[in-house]
């Protein structure tokens, strides 16, 4: 027999290496379907993990307690990520205007601000939105809606998130005083603000009518006067 016959009949190396790679694709393919099956909403995931934690959104399991506020969650994940919250950690930062978030996610729709179109304009002063779920929480401010309470002090909010901070201060121990007056607080930061109304100092100045503020938020309400003012000019 010849020997170019004999490759002929028998496959050299590279092509066993190429069958195996093959048959080792074809393995993966099957190794990844989603075999495990909800049986409740036929949800199906590739790994039990994954099923297991999907079945608590039934069950309404939540072994993941928050030791501050006792707020249980599926994932250690999801719990890790909410202690922020308490910490005041911010470790997210913005690359443009350099804005912190305690969560990625919050960043990410913030990047639309830098971004994206803001089809969403207000009627009232003309100021844009990425999204119109951030449009009609815009519209609170000038209608005056609060539409959140808080169960224990009846205090209205804006936003949801507002509302779950402001209840740390009925559930969190306030181990952070004023020198000053004695009053207490849960956050570092919340007793920061509190200072400046001892020192009288006013950081957040109007870029309109050089008008200054204690706090942002009072700076941000002031504006909305420039914006309308504009507006019926």
């Amino acid at each position: 027999m010849k020997k170019n016959e004999l490759n002929s009949n028998h496959p050299g190396p590279s092509a066993a290496i190429k069958v195996g790679t093959s048959t080792n694709i074809e393995h993966c393919k099957e190794s990844t379907k989603r075999s495990y099956k909800c049986g409740l909403c036929e949800k199906s995931f590739g790994r039990k993990f994954h099923l297991t934690c999907h079945m608590m959104n039934h069950t309404g399991e939540k072994p993941h307690r928050c030791n501050v506020c006792e707020k249980g969650f599926i994932q250690v994940g999801h719990l890790k990520r909410h202690m922020l919250t308490h910490s005041g950690e911010k470790p997210y930062k913005c690359d443009v205007c350099k804005k912190k978030f305690s969560q990625v996610g919050n960043l990410n729709k913030h990047m639309f601000t830098h971004t994206a179109d803001k089809p969403h304009r207000c009627d009232v002063c003309d100021k844009s939105f990425c999204q119109v779920g951030d449009l009609k929480t815009h519209m609170l401010i000038h209608t005056g809606e609060k539409p959140h309470r808080c169960g224990v002090c009846e205090k209205g909010f804006r936003k949801v998130g507002n509302l779950n901070s402001h209840m740390l201060t009925h559930t969190v121990e306030k181990l952070h005083r004023c020198d000053v007056c004695e009053k207490r607080f849960g956050r570092i930061g919340h007793l920061n603000t509190h200072m400046l109304t001892h020192t009288g100092e006013k950081p957040h100045r109007c870029d309109v009518c050089e008008k200054k503020f204690s706090q942002v938020g009072h700076l941000k309400s002031h504006m909305l006067t420039h914006t309308i003012q504009k507006h019926h000019s």
